[in-house]
């Protein structure tokens, strides 16, 4: 069967890389269930099914692809398989809440939308090992001061350990991107606690870097009184140079001037 293009995903042709990344999962036998989105032609599959000491699950939205695997993998797909669009898929839900890692060649046009799920599901999810669009997983992994430092790399830091991996070359593809891609790890902190009102760490994230060449006086208005602003050095940064520990201060800050009203 030719391997289409679905959804933007590229599908791997190397068994090393797949069984690289499949191998790069940790915690699977302690959750004791992985997740895999987007298993297309079943190239990551294979590898995952081949541990017996975790039971693998994969969304799949491709109608040709779910008959692929329930032609190639039948127990897996009458027993496993969810055809499901992911992004319209409830993770917790299906498994009751118990944990499950996280995993996938993920689709490049969704594979923003697929993080910000595993932030939501964060209780769920131990563990996530994605492949990105190189572009994407340097934005989630970098640190403060770069130029690719943005919400994304603040708000899965907050909450996840990020690791770099490895590097994917163009030709491992069918069909070839036009990007590199690479993988990344994120193992959730444990007994974490933000500290701050989540909902107003992250708009206040987001509306930070929304006008990133200007310094935080200008962006962050609606937070603090101008007084503040004006008379306080530490508005005179610039969002990519704070690090998450900051934001959180800072939404601690926008709160208690909030009460002081």
């Amino acid at each position: 069967m030719q391997a289409k293009k679905s959804y933007g995903q590229h599908f791997l042709k190397h068994d090393a890389i797949a069984q690289r990344i499949a191998d790069s999962l940790l915690q699977a036998t302690q959750t004791g269930r992985v997740l895999e989105v987007g298993p297309g032609m079943g190239m990551l599959t294979k590898f995952l099914l081949a541990h017996t000491d975790y039971a693998t699950y994969a969304v799949e939205a491709d109608k040709d692809m779910v008959a692929y695997l329930e032609k190639q993998y039948p127990d897996f797909a009458r027993e496993r398989l969810i055809a499901k669009d992911f992004l319209d898929f409830d993770g917790p839900a299906y498994f009751e809440s118990q944990p499950f890692c996280l995993i996938g060649n993920f689709p490049y046009n969704i594979s923003t939308q697929i993080l910000f799920k595993l932030l939501d599901w964060r209780s769920s999810i131990p563990e996530m090992v994605g492949m990105f669009q190189k572009e994407v997983a340097d934005r989630i992994v970098s640190n403060p001061g770069s130029k690719v430092y943005g919400i994304t790399s603040v708000l899965a830091q907050a909450f996840y350990q990020t690791e770099y991996l490895f590097t994917v070359e163009r030709g491992s593809f069918n069909p070839p991107p036009k990007v590199l891609s690479a993988v990344i790890r994120l193992t959730r902190k444990e007994n974490f606690v933000l500290g701050c009102n989540e909902k107003l760490f992250k708009t206040i994230v987001k509306t930070a870097f929304n006008q990133r060449r200007k310094m935080l006086r200008n962006t962050l208005k609606p937070f603090f009184p101008n007084e503040l602003l004006m008379s306080d050095a530490f508005f005179e940064k610039r969002p990519e140079t704070l690090g998450w520990e900051e934001y959180v201060r800072l939404t601690q800050w926008s709160e208690q001037c909030a009460t002081e009203k």
